[in-house]
């Protein structure tokens, strides 16, 4: 840029995808439970004797807080023989131990069982109980010498074999392995009841003595906020006005009250975030940093409205409209037709994407737009603007049925699907959307045979941080977490879906090494086409020799990075260009091989749009580029490191990957709020995609808050009417025009008002 003018101090929200570790909670993402903490340990009032804890003590996330016995979790795992052996009619052999592992130390278990003098080929029942339990309970550890049995043509020697009792192996293995999938299969195997020594609060009992306002600080985090509200003006009430209590509570109620103006007010702050949908854990984001004070700030935030109900969006708009009042600024990149209609002034940016776009097509108060032809906004803000509802709803081929559905914040509920069609799933945040839609996934896993997912545990909040290993590999089973502590009463229809695929906004890789061309599978198209040239053949050169990640062909010096980082010892670090490779990743000698005059480095410096042109002689790649194309994702770069992608690109990524695949009739598509960060153009075009996979005998249940998606659906499904406790209940189902019709709802409302 030339010159910047007029720039007042700024602070920037971004988007956040990560979900938080199992730890996270609705306090320590807000910190609102850092200020709690405080309060108890400057304010608290002490047992008779007792020393005053520091703040972290009353954290179940510090060894200083942690109960001894639960280490914080609340809950105490143990080894049943019904939880490790669920069916005693089988052998040992045959696998009546499921929670040992498989492969060869499963073998050897069993083997050195059969050395120790068990039948191994008795059915476990009719095993004597004494010796059930010492396989499952003993904590000797005899070591004798193995003779195992020859298998497929090997001979193996004979081998000391240690021996582990079943629930020492499953204990042990819990709490140390490093791996997600081992550590969540083993919770199957475990019996979880609540801590006896900390009765399931998590923390030392020192702790728990302490109490303000006659509670404990385990009681007051599992108060909805709305009532932590009410008790803590009651108690600012009663402080002197310039006392650390009265300072500390006035802290924690202005920034507690921001949480209730967002309409969260029924969370508590114990509340884990992983059972958060994504529309509230935004708005926890946005109560945590709009709570400053300041003014003649200008606040940036990019899409504050993803994943947010109307309803929900209202609250929001009046949070962002006080800010202005206040006197700052509020800069918004927005897709919400009624944010940008409440806009004292827009810049409309366009008219396309990528290369077709980077114009000011406008700036001015929004009525201006309309004299604009040539933006793509134009026509969906104007006054006579309609979504189309669907005229002739499709007729069902089959119901799914579930029954006594209970997780989270559903009770008991019963709601049918219908197959065959093109269901919407709507509700205010926080209703159980999310959650209906994890729990028909595990139904339907469980009914097709298919593993559980990978769950993994993402760095989200300073007091709650863990790491997780990268995955970088479609798969459409493993997509969306599932809900381990969901109970379905029964599920009816199951016996019409043959195939399950689920698509939500998590990211598709974790490291700049995964991007959209790696991912999608298009990459190893145009790597074979490289080495397929006259140049790569008389080197004798591979396709490997054309990846950044394998040392032959990538960079020396930055191992294929493109970058190089720079460590201080006390400040954060940063990161500069390699200045061998100047960023392409590759060594200079796979930079030799070209393929139409472009370089593999040259390739992934394209963006969609160009490279469905530059590569047309290559039909795999056309094929995944034209489905990325389809669902809006033309102006991304091939090589755009994952790292850099929204959710909803990464949602939109994983979509244009299953529809290169062949499609199966019978197969059910779960989608989690798939236009997050769409303009309405791109709504339009991938309700088209959506409508079309339906039309080809697959049924699509999509979780959505936009207008224009629910009024196209053949069925709506309206969970609520609130949100936490509040929802969770079907407030109406059918066919959109009836549903707005009979007006039951805040969804019914608002898409009666879109409609005029």
């Amino acid at each position: 840029m030339d010159a910047v003018t007029g720039l007042p101090p700024a602070v920037a929200l971004q988007q956040t995808r990560t979900g938080g570790s199992s730890r996270s909670s609705v306090g320590t993402v807000t910190t609102l439970s850092n200020s709690l903490r405080m309060l108890f340990s400057r304010t608290g009032t002490y047992p008779a004797g007792a020393e005053r804890l520091d703040s972290d003590a009353f954290s179940a996330n510090t060894p200083a807080g942690a109960c001894p016995q639960c280490h914080g979790v609340g809950l105490v795992f143990a080894v049943s023989e019904s939880s490790v052996v669920p069916d005693p009619s089988l052998s040992i052999r045959q696998g009546a131990v499921a929670a040992w592992p498989g492969a060869w130390l499963g073998k050897n278990f069993r083997d050195i069982l059969a050395t120790l003098g068990y039948d191994v080929d008795r059915p476990w029942r009719d095993l004597d109980q004494a010796d059930r339990h010492w396989i499952l309970f003993t904590d000797e550890q005899p070591v004798v010498t193995v003779h195992s049995e020859r298998e497929a043509g090997r001979i193996q020697r004979p081998y000391q074999g240690k021996w582990t009792g079943v629930r020492a192996y499953v204990l042990e293995t819990f709490a140390t392995t490093r791996s997600a999938p081992i550590r969540r299969r083993l919770r199957g195997y475990l019996d979880a009841t609540p801590c006896p020594l900390c009765g399931g609060r998590r923390l030392r009992p020192e702790a728990l003595a302490v109490t303000f306002a006659g509670h404990d600080i385990a009681a007051l985090g599992a108060l909805p906020v709305e009532r932590l509200v009410e008790l803590l003006r009651t108690a600012a009430a009663e402080q002197e006005p310039d006392s650390a209590s009265a300072t500390l509570l006035g802290d924690l109620l202005g920034r507690s009250e921001l949480v209730v103006d967002l309409g969260l007010g029924y969370l508590a702050l114990d509340r884990a975030v992983p059972t958060l949908s994504a529309g509230e854990l935004q708005r926890l984001r946005l109560a945590t940093q709009l709570r400053s004070g300041l003014f003649g700030v200008v606040y940036v935030l990019d899409e504050p409205s993803a994943g947010l109900h109307p309803a929900d969006t209202e609250a929001l708009q009046r949070v962002l409209l006080g800010l202005r009042d206040a006197g700052n600024s509020v800069l918004l990149v927005e897709h919400d037709l009624d944010l940008v209609r409440s806009a004292d002034w827009l810049v409309d940016v366009g008219p396309g994407a990528g290369t077709g776009g980077g114009r000011v097509l406008h700036s001015g108060p929004v009525a201006g737009l309309q004299d604009v032809t040539a933006s793509v906004t134009r026509p969906y803000l104007a006054v006579d603007h309609r979504p189309a509802v669907r005229a002739e709803p499709r007729t069902p081929t089959g119901w799914l049925k579930l029954q006594g559905v209970s997780a989270h914040n559903l009770h008991d509920l019963d709601v049918a699907l219908p197959l065959g069609t093109f269901t919407v799933v709507t509700g205010v945040s926080g209703a159980g959307k999310s959650t209906l839609l994890g729990v028909l996934a595990d139904a339907v896993r469980a009914h097709l045979g298919l593993p559980d997912p990978v769950e993994e545990e993402t760095e989200d909040d300073p007091e709650a941080a863990e790491t997780a290993p990268d995955e970088d590999a479609p798969d459409g089973s493993e997509d969306l977490p599932s809900t381990p502590t969901s109970r379905v009463g029964r599920v009816d229809g199951l016996d019409a879906v043959r195939r399950l695929v689920l698509v939500d906004q998590r990211p598709i890789g974790r490291t700049p090494r995964s991007n959209l061309a790696t991912y999608t599978g298009l990459f190893d198209a145009v790597r074979s086409t490289f080495a397929k040239t006259p140049e790569a053949r008389r080197r004798r050169w591979s396709a490997s020799r054309f990846s950044f990640n394998v040392a032959a062909g990538r960079c020396p010096t930055c191992k294929g990075e493109g970058f190089l980082a720079v460590r201080m010892l006390f400040l954060p670090g940063s990161y500069s260009v390699c200045p061998t490779c100047h960023g392409s990743r590759y060594a200079a000698e796979t930079l030799e091989v070209t393929h139409r005059g472009r370089t593999i480095a040259d390739v992934l410096d394209l963006d969609v749009d160009a490279a469905l042109v530059a590569l047309d002689d290559i039909p795999a790649a056309v094929r995944g580029l034209t489905a990325l194309r389809d669902v809006g994702l033309g102006y991304l770069r091939l090589g755009q490191p994952a790292t850099e992608l929204s959710g909803g690109e990464a949602q939109r990524i994983k979509l244009a990957t299953e529809l290169q695949r062949t499609r199966l009739a019978g197969t059910l598509y779960l989608l989690d709020e798939p236009t997050t960060g769409l303009h309405p153009a791109d709504v339009e075009r991938l309700l088209r995609l959506l409508q079309d996979l339906v039309d080809a005998g697959s049924t699509v249940v999509v979780v959505e808050h936009d207008a224009a998606v629910a009024l196209a659906a053949d069925w709506l499904v309206d969970l609520g009417p609130g949100g936490g406790d509040a929802g969770g209940r079907v407030v109406d189902a059918g066919p959109p025009a009836e549903v707005v019709q009979r007006g039951a709802g805040p969804t019914a409302l608002h898409l009666g008002r879109r409609l005029g």
